[in-house]
C-alpha cells in the first residue's frame, strides 16, 4: 500500500519525516510512505506557494499508484486551496480514504460537500513530536492500513453518520463553499489554544448556522491548552457546549475522544461501516 503525504497548510521537516518512516517501516511493513517533497518547503508561514501545496495534494491524489492520503500537519492554509483543489481532482481521486484533522478540516469538509465517500479526522505525521506520538502515528496507520476498529473514537457505532472538527476551523468554513451537509450526522469537536470567550464566540457562530442542519447531536472532545484571560470566564468548555447546545435545540450528546494531543481517535466521515471496539 502507497500513501501519499503532502502539506497543505505549513510546512514539515526532514528528520521529523525520517522518523514516521521508521515507525511505519517497523510497525506497518507492508506499506510505503510518500512523503512529496512540498511537505519540506517554506514560504513565509506556508509550506510553499498556493500554487505549489495545491499540486502537490492534486497530484497525489491523482495518482492511481497512490492508495491513500494522509495530510501531514495542520496550522493555516488549507483554506486558501481546498475549493480549487477539490475541484481538479480526477475519479480515481474518489477511491482514495483521506485523512488529517486540525486546518485539514477546511479540505475534509469541502472533499465531503463533493461526495468524496471516504475521509476521517485522525492523528498525522505531525503527532509523532507530542509525547506519546508513536502511538498516535500508529493508530493512525492502523486505520488507513487495516481499519482497525480499535482506532476509532469509542462512541462510533456502524449505520450512524458522524464528522469531527476542530471549533475554530468549522467557524470559519460554515456559510462558504467548504461547509458539508451535516445532516444527521453525529458532530463532534474539539479545540486548542483559544481563550475560552473565543470558544463561547466560535460555539455561537456554528450553533446559530447549524440550528437547522438536522444534526443528530454533538459530542464535544477535549478542550486544551487554554490560555489565561485578565478575568474569569466564569464557565468551562462543558458548560459553554451545552449552553449553545439547548439554546439552539441541538442535542448535547457528551464526551468524545479527540483533540490535539496523543489520544486523538478516528472519527470516520458519513456513515460508519464498524463500531468501535476496545
Amino acid at each position: 500500500m502507497k500513501i501519499g503525504i503532502c502539506a497543505p497548510s505549513t510546512p514539515f521537516t526532514r528528520e521529523d519525516g525520517d522518523r514516521v518512516t521508521a515507525l511505519a517501516a517497523a510497525s506497518h511493513p507492508d506499506v510505503e510512505l510518500v512523503f512529496d517533497p512540498q511537505c519540506y518547503t517554506e514560504n513565509g508561514h506556508f509550506a510553499g506557494t498556493d500554487r505549489e501545496r495545491l499540486t502537490a495534494f492534486v497530484d497525489l491524489a491523482n495518482d492511481p499508484g497512490i492508495d491513500a492520503i494522509w495530510f501531514v500537519r495542520g496550522g493555516y492554509g488549507a483554506c486558501r486551496i481546498a475549493e480549487s483543489a477539490v475541484a481538479s481532482l480526477k475519479d480515481v481521486a474518489r477511491r482514495k480514504l483521506y485523512m488529517g484533522y486540525s486546518d485539514q478540516g477546511n479540505l475534509l469538509g469541502c472533499l465531503q460537500r463533493h461526495g468524496f465517500p471516504h475521509l476521517a479526522h485522525g492523528p498525522m505525521p505531525a503527532d509523532i513530536r507530542r509525547a506519546g506520538g508513536d502511538a498516535a502515528v500508529q493508530r493512525a496507520l492502523d486505520w488507513i492500513v487495516h481499519r482497525n476498529p480499535q482506532s476509532l473514537e469509542p462512541h462510533i457505532q456502524a449505520g450512524e453518520r458522524y464528522a469531527a472538527f476542530n471549533l475554530m476551523t468549522l467557524a470559519m468554513m460554515v456559510g462558504t463553499p467548504l461547509m458539508p451537509d451535516l445532516k444527521g450526522h453525529v458532530l463532534m469537536v474539539e479545540e486548542v489554544s483559544e481563550y475560552l470567550y473565543a470558544f463561547d464566540r466560535a460555539f455561537f457562530h456554528v450553533s446559530s448556522h447549524l440550528k437547522e442542519a438536522g444534526l443528530a447531536g454533538l459530542r464535544l472532545g477535549r478542550v486544551s491548552d487554554v490560555p489565561d484571560n485578565d478575568r474569569p470566564f466564569g464557565e468551562g468548555a462543558t458548560e459553554i457546549a451545552k449552553r449553545w447546545c439547548r439554546n439552539s435545540g441541538i442535542a448535547f450528546l457528551g464526551a468524545a475522544d479527540i483533540g490535539h494531543d496523543a489520544d486523538n481517535k478516528i472519527v470516520p466521515f458519513g456513515l460508519a461501516t464498524s463500531s468501535a471496539t476496545l
